[in-house]
């Protein structure tokens, strides 16, 4: 949803705008997020539309870089679209810590679970590596590992 500054004090808008001083190029080079990653943010509703130019053009403020930050660094966690809008709902509407930790608890709970698959998922693999006799491919054991069943293999996703 874009917002528009509504007012008829065109000197009042001049400063707003003014006040947002970095365009989508710029938002991008500062927070290293790619321009199309902005654009969809802005789309799904987890990063507010920025003030724009009698032309159009996107002016960004100080606090949509400090959002955009927030929300790629809970990416960069492995945080979901729908963690992170959630955590942005509690924060707007400045909520008790402890709601902020349950999601975090419950995500760490995933994390976790996660990497104990990719151990196990490590462990299979260093085996059938191991067992590998460089021979032929129609009796690879690697080959073969592949064509078991995936519940006598490790986890299933």
């Amino acid at each position: 949803m874009i917002q528009s500054v509504v007012t008829t004090d065109s000197s009042k808008k001049e400063l707003i705008l003014k006040m947002a001083v970095l365009g989508i190029g710029g938002l991008s080079r500062e927070t290293g997020c790619p321009i199309e990653t902005i654009r969809y943010y802005e789309k799904i509703g987890i990063l507010d539309a920025p003030l724009r130019t009698e032309n159009g053009h996107r002016r960004y403020q100080a606090k949509d870089v400090k959002n955009l930050v927030f929300i790629l660094h809970a990416r960069s966690l492995g945080f979901s679209i729908e963690d992170i809008r959630e955590l942005i709902g509690l924060v707007k509407v400045s909520t008790p810590c402890e709601d902020i930790r349950q999601i975090t608890v419950r995500h760490l709970e995933k994390v976790k679970q996660r990497i104990s698959d990719l151990t196990e998922m490590a462990s299979i693999l260093d085996k059938a590596a191991q067992e590998c006799d460089g021979g032929q491919s129609p009796d690879c054991h690697i080959v073969d590992m592949l064509y078991e069943t995936r519940s006598s293999t490790g986890p299933q996703k």
